[in-house]
This record gives C-alpha cells, structure tokens and sequence, in this order.
C-alpha cells in the first residue's frame, strides 16, 4: 500500500460517524439464577457444598441467597411444609416446574417415587415442585436405655398403648425423659389421623381433627404428661436436641434426623416405625410424607430459568441422589436412587431408611391436606395441644377450639385449603 493511500485512507476514518468505528460494547453479564432457603448454618453448608459441585462439574452457577417472610420469590425456593402456604396464597408468584423445565429445553423424566407424588404432582401426574428433603415420622429410640430398663433393643413398641409398659420401665430406670415428640401438630395430628384412617382436613369442608380418636391419643398423651412420660420441650424440634444429648429415651420425629444423630452422645441409636392405635376401625394406614420441596419463582429471565433448569437436573442424577440422603436424610426421589442408597448407607441410615418405608406401608388414599401446611393453623393447633399437655385444657375442648379458630382463618383463605396450587 502507498503511503499516498495510507493518509488517505486515515482521513476518511476520521471523518466517518463515531458509531461506525467505535468498538462493540461487551455483552451483559448473564444473569445468575439465585436459590432462596432458610437452612441452619450446617444444612445451609452441605447445599453450598452441592451447588459448588455443580459448578465444577457442569459449569453452571446457582447463587444462595436467604429466604426471608415477605420477599419476592427467587428463581428457586427451597420450601419447608410449614412455607409453601406462600404458594398457595400467591400462585401466580409461582411457576410449576414441569413448565419452567419444558420452556428451557431440558427434559424432565424422572420416575417419582410413588409415595412422594401425591404432594407434588399435578392430576396429570406432572411435576409442580421437587420434593428433595421429604421425611416421615419413625420413632427413634436410645437401645442403650432399653438395656438400662431392662427392655429388648431390638423389640421396639408397635402400638402406642404397649409403649406406656415402655415409658414406665424407662422412667424407673433412671429417666427424666422416658418420650419426647419434635413437631407436636405434624406427628400427633397430622400423622395420627393419618394412620388412623381419618385424616385432619378435608380439602372441601376444612379442619376436622376434633373427632374421636384424636381426642383419645391427646388425651392419652395428656395422661403421660402428669405421670412425666412425655415430656413437650417445644413446637419445633427442641426435643430432638434433648435425645441427641441423652436425655430422652425415646422420641417421635422425621426420618431424615438420623442424619443429625449420627454423632449424639451416648446414644446407641434405634429407628422403628411410628406407633399405631390397633383399635380403630380398618387398622394401621401410611403415615404422611412432607418436607422441603424446590419450587420456581415466576417472572425470571429465560437465561436464569435454563440455568435453574440444568441445577434441578443435576439434583436428579444418581451419585447426587445419594448424596442428599446421607448428607441430609431425606426419602429418595426415585426407587433407583433408594436401591444405591441403601447400598451406600451406614447402619444407623440403612435402619432410618427401612423404618420409613415400613411406617409408609398400607393403604393410602392419595393426596392429604395438612394442618401444618398452613404455619398459623399449625401455631394454633401447637398451642391447644400444649394447653392439654399442661393440664390446663381437657383435650376434647382444645381440639375443637384448635378446629374452630382454624376453619375462621382458612375460610378467610380458601386457597389454604387445596391439595395443589396450579
């Protein structure tokens, strides 16, 4: 090229819009789909451990953000049984997951577990959430205080009135704490009238755990309270720290808290199903299944929905399917994923793991609304049960103002009421 040229060509340059030569402006950073939660610091480290997994191996980002009452729901919400009420009361601020996978190209064919999916299908079996912490109550129990009492270790109650034979040998032998329960309206409302055959809401009419054999079993419980076998710590999982350390000799609460007893003192640990009532009519029905379940926020860009879409597809692979039930004992999602576990579990897991499916046993009948699904019906429910536990209402009367104050806030809600929010 001559050096005529050259200037020449300089000279047009220069004259030419700024537009024309100005460099291109670099591309917006994607967005980053973000992951709403509110685990404790130990559970919230284990999900951390999971998403940087996911980072490594597939490339894909997930930011952990807490979740906090009131907020805008995030590409992803890591709900407990007693949040996803938020679901229900705002089902627009929800996407179903079947929906958000399908608009992201990323196929969604995994083979639910049959026990999970009355909570988390839809009528045409679709995948409205991911149910990836679900547990059961079982019954965990301290063999080493058996032996103290004089009790067979391996020969655990099976009905709540042979337990009290239990609680009393216990307590003579030392025991301040012969039973303990976690998550008081969850195991004896919600779950004893399931087993019971005559569950606590009725989709259509509303709360109706005020018949006979709940006022039987919290009356029972009543009396074990006085004779200082059952002792109530609280309305969360109180009690599960007082069996942790010793304390308690035996305790009714999810499967998934072998995980958190791995390491307690002094506890040899045993797991069997939860106790029945063989006295009603039909005998022994399934317990429930709840727990944390992934539910989508609406509204989010595509790119963050694709990316949300990949992390929920590596939740499902195999070798992380096992991971999340050692690490934080919830049910597999998939009959594979229980077969690799049971292969992968330590004893104390393998027991937690059997004990549920044995407590989940029988038959069902579908789909089950819950009192602790809705946090305040569960507050006002803990709260009666506590009056009767405290001698300070009869049992009878405390269900039906439980029932009372409880129908007066769902009527006002009546999407509190369904089985599923889309």
């Amino acid at each position: 090229m001559s050096q005529v040229f050259r200037v020449l060509l300089v000279a047009a340059t220069a004259l030419l819009p700024v537009s024309v030569v100005a460099a291109k402006p670099a591309p917006a950073p994607a967005t980053v789909p973000t992951l709403a939660h509110n685990l404790d610091a130990a559970n919230e480290a284990k999900l951390a451990a999971v998403i940087e997994r996911f980072h490594k191996e597939t490339g894909g980002e997930i930011k952990l953000v807490r979740l906090h009452k009131g907020d805008k729901p995030a590409t992803l919400n890591l709900l407990s049984r007693f949040q996803t009420e938020d679901v229900f009361s705002q089902p627009k601020a929800f996407v179903p997951l079947y929906s958000m996978m399908s608009k992201a190209g990323v196929g969604l064919s995994v083979q639910l577990s049959e026990v999970l999916k009355p909570s988390v299908t839809d009528g045409k079996g679709r995948l409205v959430a991911l149910p990836v912490l679900y547990s059961t109550p079982v019954m965990f129990y301290n063999k080493l205080a058996f032996r103290k009492a004089g009790l067979d270790p391996e020969q655990p109650p099976k009905t709540w009135f042979e337990m009290q034979g239990y609680l009393d040998k216990l307590q003579s032998a030392g025991y301040d704490c012969p039973y303990a329960s976690s998550w008081p309206t969850w195991v004896h409302i919600d779950n004893v009238s399931a087993v019971s055959g005559v569950p606590a809401v009725d989709a259509k009419t509303g709360l109706k755990f005020n018949g006979l054999p709940q006022v039987k079993h919290v009356a029972m419980m009543a009396t074990w309270s006085k004779a200082r076998y059952f002792r109530q710590y609280g309305n969360a999982d109180e009690a599960s720290a007082r069996f942790k350390e010793g304390e308690c000799a035996i305790i009714t609460t999810d499967s998934r808290e072998y995980a958190d007893f791995q390491d307690a003192r002094g506890v040899e640990l045993g797991v069997a199903p939860m106790p029945y009532h063989d006295d009603v009519y039909g005998g022994r029905r399934p317990t429930l299944v709840d727990g944390s379940s992934l539910w989508v926020g609406a509204g989010k860009p595509a790119a963050e929905y694709k990316q949300a879409a990949k992390f929920v597809n590596y939740l499902l692979s195999p070798e992380i399917q096992v991971e999340l039930v050692r690490n934080h004992g919830g049910l597999p999602l998939t009959e594979a994923a229980r077969l690799a576990s049971l292969s992968r579990l330590l004893q104390d897991g393998r027991q937690a793991l059997e004990a549920a499916y044995a407590s989940l046993r029988g038959p069902g009948s579908g789909p089950v609304a819950q009192v602790s699904r809705v946090d305040d019906t569960r507050l006002i429910a803990d709260e009666e049960l506590a009056a009767v536990w405290a001698d300070r209402k009869p049992a009878k009367a405390a269900l039906d103002t439980a029932v009372t104050r409880g129908n007066s806030l769902l009527k006002a809600q009546p999407a509190l009421k369904k089985l599923q929010p889309f």
